[in-house]
């Protein structure tokens, strides 16, 4: 089931970021800062338990970005990743946005889901918002990634109530 998150889910939503961490492309997140963007997710549940998430972060009215993506391991390559990312692009549409970025060290994923590869500076709100403090900046090796929504997805139209 993909769903919108709640602060219920927050504790669940920070485990499954932190235990991916050690994989060094994820930011890390407190839980305070989870829970008070709780909404701003969409997780997969299984059997009750938290399989997946993804955040859509507004950066402006124009663009937001996909942040914490994460599937667990045992759930990856069953196209989990990819229900997340449309469904979140189906709730950015919905809100007024017009591009949807993310910055990731793994291109070619984004790239089947229909984002381009952009020059940072391409995308000045999230170099504002969160690259210019990182002590990373300029060297973090991630890619910027957009997509533009008034194309439609590669995958289809939003799915609300999905079994995984």
């Amino acid at each position: 089931m993909i769903r919108t998150g709640t602060e219920g889910d927050a504790r669940r939503i920070h485990r499954l970021i932190t235990a991916n961490l050690a994989e060094g492309h994820l930011l890390p997140r407190s839980l305070p800062d989870v829970a008070q963007h709780a909404e701003r997710f969409v997780v997969v549940t299984v059997g009750g338990r938290i399989v997946g998430c993804a955040e859509l972060a507004p950066l402006s009215p124009s663009v937001a970005e996909v942040r914490s993506l994460v599937v667990a391991e045992a759930r990856r390559g069953q196209g989990v990743g990819r229900r997340m990312v449309n469904e979140l692009r189906a709730h950015a549409v919905r809100r007024g946005f017009e591009q949807i970025c993310a910055f990731t060290h793994e291109p070619a994923y984004f790239e089947r889901l229909g984002f381009s590869v952009v020059p940072h500076v391409s995308i000045p709100e999230k170099i504002a918002k969160d690259c210019h403090q990182c002590a990373l900046f300029g060297r973090c090796g991630q890619f910027a990634m957009v997509s533009d929504l008034a194309l439609p997805s590669h995958d289809g139209p939003s799915i609300n109530a999905l079994r995984v």
